[in-house]
This record gives C-alpha cells, structure tokens and sequence, in this order.
C-alpha cells in the first residue's frame, strides 16, 4: 500500500527532480565558475577552492548534498506521515487488518527505498555533469569519489527519520519539517563550532566523511545507523498508541 502511495505521489515525483537536477547542476554550474577563476564564488567554495577537476565536482556536490538533500528527505518523510492526519486518513488506517505500527515501518522501507534510488540516480547526473564539463579521465579515484557521492545521499535519507516521528507526534508535516531543519542547524553550527567532535555526531559524520573520508573512521560513519533504528521504533511506538479522538 505505502509502495503504491509513493508511486503515485507528486510530492516524492517533484523532490526527486529538484534533487537529483538540482543539486548535479548546482554543483556543475559552481564547478564550472570555479574553473574560469570567480573570485566570488572560489571564496564561497573555501578549503575546496584549491581543488580542481573531479574532485572539485564531487565535493561541491557532496557539500550541496549534506544540507540540501537532508531538507528534501525531512520533507518527504514529513509529507509521508503527516499527510495521513492532513488529509483525514489516519482514521482508516485503524479499520485496516495490518497494524499501526506495521504501517509506520511500512513508510520507512518505502522511503529508504526511494532514497537509494535518489542516490543512484543523482551520483549518474554528477557523472554526466563531470563528462559534460570535460573534467578528465574517468579513473578509480573518480569511481571512489562517485560512490561516495551515492552513499552521503544514502545516509543523508536515513538522517531525516526524525522529521516522520516529529510528524507523527505533531499530527501534520510542519513539525517534521521544522525537525528537519532544526537537525540541519545543529549539524552545521556543530561542524563550526567543533569541527573535532562533529565526527562523533551522526548528524554530521557523513558530510565530513565525504569530504575528507580519512578524517572519519567507520566507527564514527556507523553511528548515523542509530538515528534511523531509534526513531523507527519510537515513531512505531508513536503510531501504536494513536487513538481516534486526538
């Protein structure tokens, strides 16, 4: 049911596009400035103004990623739960033979699903892009670099699960919205801040990680496993007790 909901769903149709189009040409365009010597845009860039070809690309795209992608998974997952109290829904969901919290877990397969899709779809955009701005060879180290472009888009979609408790606990999508972006703050004020510690933090591990992959190690990358798993379950609990006059 939750399968052919997203199917169906202009929401998911319309953030894939803004996504998977939008972030490969940000980030080419950025690139692309960045090679003709934009002062104003090489200062923007900051440590990674002094890279050059695939590297350049993919690390615009993995900084765009980060924050950008984390936005459009929240809303997502907002939209994905919340809507069933917008729009009236939840009401029949107590009527139906699977229960509540199946439903809920239900929604987040469903959207890791679409998530991996995003991040396999967006690393062949970031691919084309590189190709289209004639950027070199295409060796092992770009292969690496493309991966982990998928798996920050991969990690960033289990980063938003937050946002379909918050949603669920607000009986709308404007909670799990503002959760997003209240995660989205906190991460990047951490990665200022203390830069040091901002590995341990699963909120912020994956953007360093694929950024400068040697100053994360897997222990710390393994932490954003959490997230996902804790707020699967409390949103699964959230949903077990949901009663029809609240």
């Amino acid at each position: 049911m939750e399968y052919r909901k997203a199917l169906a769903s202009a929401v998911l149709r319309t953030i894939t596009i803004l996504v998977v189009a939008g972030i490969a040409v940000l980030a080419a365009t950025l690139t692309a400035a960045a090679r003709a010597g934009n002062d104003q845009i090489l200062a923007q860039l900051g440590p990674l103004a002094g890279h050059s070809g695939w590297n350049l690309l993919t690390g615009v795209s993995a900084q765009i990623t980060a924050a950008g992608a984390l936005l459009a998974f929240g809303v997502a997952l907002s939209w994905s739960f919340g809507r069933e109290f917008t729009d009236g829904t939840i009401t029949g969901l107590f009527a139906l033979p699977v229960t509540r919290p199946t439903i809920a877990l239900a929604k987040f397969a469903v959207h890791l699903a679409w998530t991996g899709l995003v991040a396999l779809t967006l690393a062949v955009f970031v691919l084309a892009a590189g190709l289209i701005l004639n950027l070199g060879p295409i060796d092992s180290d770009v292969w690496h670099q493309l991966a982990r472009q998928g798996m920050l888009t991969i990690l960033t979609g289990l980063l938003a699960a937050p946002a379909g408790w918050a949603a669920s606990l607000g009986r709308g999508s404007l909670p799990g919205i503002a959760a997003t972006i209240a995660i989205l703050i906190a991460a990047q004020v951490t990665a200022i801040a203390v830069p040091g510690t901002a590995a341990w933090l699963p909120f912020s591990a994956p953007a360093l990680w694929a950024l400068q992959p040697t100053a994360v190690h897997a222990g710390q990358l393994a932490t954003v496993a959490i997230v996902p798993i804790v707020f699967a379950v409390v949103t699964s609990v959230t949903w077990q007790r949901l009663q029809l006059d609240r």
